[in-house]
């Protein structure tokens, strides 16, 4: 199985793109692009290589200040090298729970991130401080129990990806931490708390429809190595999940929807 996998690994390698690089401001965190006008001061954590954090820049303009977070420094040393010329525009690494600022920021936002915290209520909390009074928070966020495929994955995947989310949840992740995030909006206190459904519905004729399908075999040719360390699954369950998701995304997959849920608040003057 080995060199099955590696084969089929190698045969759509080229046809995928790094995940992170890919994203951009208006395609991927479209309810922060409606909110930006020029001028704002704008806080990015977990900005990644900074594909979106670039399309903020280039929305608020050179009076504006947007700054891009990651505990990553490998990624952020990404960005650094590839947005560098942009002004108004800064990357720094930094963890969520310890961000330098307070009251700084027009709009403090983070996409896809609080979906791999133990504590999302702390570091809400922490997103909040770094807003100045009367300035807005935005969380871009999933629930991985309501993904949808067209159609169903083969049964290897589908195990595998119920035992992704007990390894989640069993490390203290929320896997419906979209759901919950208004509740957890009201009860830190914000302010005019809106929900706007981001859904991510990819299907067979997108031009980049297998590098976005492919990320659960990337999840199983990853993370899967440490659910097998962990105990969650075998090595033999783990490579027949991710080879045999990509013969389906390659030969019968024609659609995969992502829910997703952009939640904002204002914090109180």
């Amino acid at each position: 199985m080995d060199s099955d996998l590696a084969r089929k690994r190698a045969a759509l390698s080229g046809k995928a793109t790094h995940v992170l690089e890919a994203r951009t401001l208006e395609s991927s965190h479209k309810r922060l692009a409606e909110l930006l006008t020029e001028g704002l001061n704008v806080l990015d954590v977990g900005c990644g290589t900074g594909a979106i954090t670039y399309g903020i820049a280039k929305m608020i303009g050179p009076a504006g200040r947007v700054v891009g977070i990651d505990s990553n420094p490998a990624l952020i040393e990404k960005a650094r090298q590839t947005h560098n010329e942009i002004p108004g525009l800064s990357f720094m690494t930094a963890d969520i729970f310890d961000l330098p600022f307070k009251e700084e920021f027009d709009i403090v936002t983070s996409a896809r991130v609080l979906q791999w915290l133990s504590s999302p209520a702390e570091a809400l909390q922490k997103l909040k401080a770094a807003a100045k009074p009367g300035g807005r928070i935005l969380i871009l966020d999933y629930n991985h129990e309501k993904i949808a495929w067209e159609p169903e994955p083969p049964l290897s995947m589908k195990s595998f990806y119920s035992a992704f989310l007990k390894w989640r949840s069993d490390a203290g992740m929320d896997n419906e931490i979209a759901d919950h995030l208004p509740e957890l909006f009201h009860k830190l206190g914000f302010e005019n708390v809106s929900i706007t459904p981001q859904h991510e519905t990819t299907t067979k004729t997108d031009p980049d429809f297998l590098s976005r399908v492919r990320i659960w075999a990337d999840v199983a040719g990853s993370r899967g190595l440490q659910m097998v360390q962990d105990g969650y699954v075998t090595e033999a369950e783990r490579a027949r999940a991710e080879m045999e998701y990509l013969d389906w995304m390659e030969k019968t997959a024609q659609s995969q929807t992502l829910y997703m849920l952009a939640v904002e608040g204002i914090k109180p003057r």
